[in-house]
């Protein structure tokens, strides 16, 4: 299979809100609207996230009532440091304080409106130990980040 797109969507009753959540704290830009659906582009790139309302007739009937449990949302920046700082001064709720992991990440995580779980991430050289659970070609392009 040859992908042309991929980009998840997330399923919300809360179409407005959300759109909202992402715009504003994220800097997607909307790309197409309607009521009940929502396509967001990440500027100057082309990263996309979707909202759905699960009571759309697009989505089968028995998949309605599940929501976005167990998705984490992966973000990787630049400068997780100062990414942690602005969005803690909007007042969003961190579940995970910004950190170092052994495994060559730093990171925090906090979470959408709709409980999706939104994981900052700034890659970082792993410690000796992980650095064998790597292929050679990604060990190698972890070289030139270092830990913040």
């Amino acid at each position: 299979m040859r992908f042309n797109s991929f980009y998840p969507v997330i399923m919300t009753h809360d179409v407005v809100g959300s759109r909202a959540f992402y715009t504003r704290l994220f800097g997607f830009q909307v790309a197409f609207e309607t009521d009940w659906y929502v396509s967001l582009k990440a500027k100057e790139s082309r990263y996309e996230l979707a909202l759905l309302n699960p009571d759309h007739p697009t989505v089968p009937p028995d998949f309605r009532h599940k929501l976005s449990g167990g998705l984490i949302l992966n973000f990787e920046v630049d400068d997780v440091d100062s990414e942690y700082e602005r969005l803690r001064t909007t007042g969003l709720p961190i579940h995970l304080e910004l950190r170092s992991e052994d495994f060559g990440q730093r990171h925090f995580i906090t979470a959408d409106p709709n409980g999706v779980l939104i994981d900052v991430i700034k890659v970082i050289p792993p410690s000796a130990e992980y650095a064998t659970h790597y292929d050679e070609e990604t060990l190698n392009g972890m070289e030139g980040d270092s830990i913040g």
